[in-house]
């Protein structure tokens, strides 16, 4: 190769070693940035799924307790309820996919079931028919919460399984863009070697240049 040709493939080497570490780093940093977003939906997806499994426990544990103190904590028992309703018109807001939609589904009319059913034993213990109340809550009742239960662990599971799998993506991007960035440290390393190489035969060529002046000059 000319000297000419390696100061052109010099200069080619100079202006694209630069273009092409922005564009990988740019590159990585825009995968990196869409899953680190996909992440935080995903946390935010199993935060709202544990928080709808807790709520059904908080909601059976203070209708159970209304029904052993004479309806005592019958106003706490609501705003549990409440809570709840709310939890769940949130989770049918974000959560959105065909499984989520299917499992929220079940738990709305499991919910509404167990509300219903509620409502004929609060009047039963208005009426002072505290066993009727008992044997509620504990026979169709429970199967009822049994149901809500199970409906909101399912959930919890499939968002765990989906933030789980959206973490190992992440990781995987994470890894690509570092091999990326070494790849093109690399190139950037051969390209300094080729740098180097090319002034040491400008040099040369200049050395020798001005030695043939000198001969010439001397004749």
């Amino acid at each position: 190769m000319t000297i000419r040709a390696k100061l052109y493939a010099a200069i080619v080497l100079t202006i694209l070693g630069p273009l092409a570490t922005t564009a990988v780093a740019l590159h990585g940093m825009g995968q990196m940035g869409d899953r680190f977003d996909e992440v935080h939906e995903r946390a935010q997806h199993q935060a709202i799924a544990l928080e709808l499994k807790f709520g059904v426990t908080d909601v059976n544990g203070w209708q159970t307790a209304y029904g052993y103190d004479n309806g005592g904590s019958r106003p706490v028992f609501e705003r549990s309820a409440a809570r709840f309703r709310r939890d769940l018109d949130r989770a049918a807001a974000t959560l959105t996919d065909p499984r989520e939609r299917e499992l929220l589904g079940d738990l709305r009319r499991d919910f509404a079931g167990f509300m219903a059913l509620d409502r004929v034993a609060y009047r039963a213990l208005q009426a002072g028919h505290e066993q009727r109340v008992r044997d509620i809550f504990l026979g169709p009742e429970i199967a009822r919460f049994s149901s809500m239960a199970e409906t909101a662990a399912k959930l919890a599971r499939y968002e765990a399984e989906r933030a789980a799998a959206t973490q190992r993506a992440f990781d995987d991007a994470r890894d690509d863009a570092r091999k990326r960035l070494i790849t093109v440290a690399l190139g950037a390393g051969i390209v300094i070697v080729l740098l180097l190489v090319t002034a040491s035969d400008v040099a040369r060529m200049a050395l020798e240049g001005e030695r043939h002046v000198r001969a010439r000059s001397d004749d």
